[in-house]
């Protein structure tokens, strides 16, 4: 009896533990089903990929092996990364950086320098480097600064020309008022430094002048009031505020070219932009000679201006900077003949604002050839088909008159 009463409960034991053993294996395999599996140690944070895109700033995502995983095309474009490596030396130490202490860093940093206009360039960026989860990724932002910083350099470089423009005539009328003062008796120096003043007052009021016309244009906000405009008395009115200058150097201005065409503009700032090609041309041409303005239908869509010297031209390396305010080939000469250094730069802003372009073409010892490019005030349009026109509906008689049928548009 005891041996089957043994036997009964070994029986009875090892069948509890094999129901355990299947119950605690069952539990198991259902514990695995509901779990995520583990991502993997390289692999992004849900959701940060999205983040990443909607950014504007170059973003790059580096691992535990300085690998990106992620990056912007900005990034790339920029040249903050090249294949699957970070290429600029001081992002790769202060990821590096951040990885091994966990704090987050900041700095500003110059990427791949260009050249450009004759001058060494880069672009600029605003750094923030963190740590991005807890596998040892690195996120790397990078805000593009090049723009703004280029504009702090023109705003400080008008700044520092203006106050060495201003101080020029300024001082010279300052001396000059002292020097009369001290010439009180003699009539005749009086009258001669009194001559000198009146100079430099007129290089004064024009430089202010060009300071106010430049301010106006330079924005990005559009022309108040824009009209038809004829060409031909454009330039009339241009060569006729020109003419004192030409005639103290016995140089001829010639108008010509097409006539009757018209453009869609402020008349006044288009007459001025025009009588500063002239003065130029003035200015840099020897004495006898010509200046001509001549007008042409480029195309169906644009009309040209070109205003053509036989002056001493301009050198080839210097043709791309001639539009930039204050920038003088020459500055000595420059200054002999009065001018601002601000006629060219007005020229190319105010044709920007019409809509169109100013180029030059030049030759040392053979004259220039400046040409603003606007946009035709009636562009030719392209035929329109027969059966267009056979199943286009007559228009109602109380509809206006075409513009051809009012008379000529002023």
């Amino acid at each position: 009896m005891e041996v089957e009463l043994i036997a009964a409960l070994t029986g009875l034991a090892g069948l509890a533990i094999g129901l355990a053993t299947g119950l605690a294996v069952r539990v198991s395999e259902r514990a695995q089903r509901t779990q995520p599996p583990a991502p993997p140690q390289n692999a992004l944070p849900p959701g940060v990929a999205s983040v990443l895109s909607v950014l504007r700033s170059s973003a790059v995502v580096v691992d535990g092996e300085d690998r990106v995983l992620r990056s912007s095309s900005a990034a790339r474009a920029f040249g903050v990364v090249s294949g699957e490596r970070l290429v600029v030396d001081e992002l790769l130490a202060m990821a590096r950086l951040v990885r091994r202490d966990g704090e987050i860093r900041e700095t500003e940093i110059q990427v791949g320098p260009s050249r450009g206009r004759g001058r060494v360039e880069g672009r600029w960026f605003a750094v923030r480097v963190a740590p991005l989860g807890s596998h040892g990724l690195v996120l790397v932002l990078a805000e593009d600064l090049t723009e703004m910083r280029r504009v702090e350099a023109i705003r400080r470089d008008f700044v520092a020309n203006v106050s060495h423009e201003l101080k020029t005539p300024v001082g010279a009328l300052s001396l000059l008022a002292e020097t009369v003062e001290g010439a009180a008796d003699d009539a005749e120096a009086v009258r001669r430094f009194a001559g000198r003043m009146q100079i430099e007052a007129v290089r004064l009021n024009n430089l202010v002048q060009d300071l106010m016309t430049l301010s106006r244009i330079q924005g990005d906000e559009p022309l108040p009031e824009l009209h038809p405009a004829v060409l031909d008395e454009l330039i009339i009115e241009a060569i006729d505020r020109s003419q004192i200058k030409a005639q103290a150097k016995d140089i001829e201005l010639t108008g010509g070219g097409e006539q009757g065409l018209k453009v869609r503009g402020d008349e006044e700032l288009l007459v001025n932009a025009i009588r500063n090609l002239i003065d130029n041309a003035v200015a840099y041409s020897p004495e006898h000679t010509r200046v001509v303005v001549a007008t042409r239908r480029a195309d169906d869509q644009f009309v040209e201006i070109n205003v053509t010297d036989q002056g001493i031209g301009i050198p080839e390396d210097e043709l791309e900077r001639i539009f930039e305010r204050f920038y003088r080939v020459d500055p000595a000469r420059s200054r002999q003949t009065g001018g601002t250094g601000l006629g060219l730069a007005i020229v190319k802003h105010v044709t920007t604002k019409h809509g169109g372009e100013v180029t030059v073409w030049s030759k040392e010892g053979s004259g220039s050839t400046f040409t603003i490019r606007l946009p035709l005030l009636h562009p030719v349009r392209p035929p329109v088909p027969a059966a267009v026109r056979a199943t286009a509906p007559p228009p109602p008689l109380s509809a206006p008159l075409p513009p051809e049928a009012e008379g000529p548009e002023r």
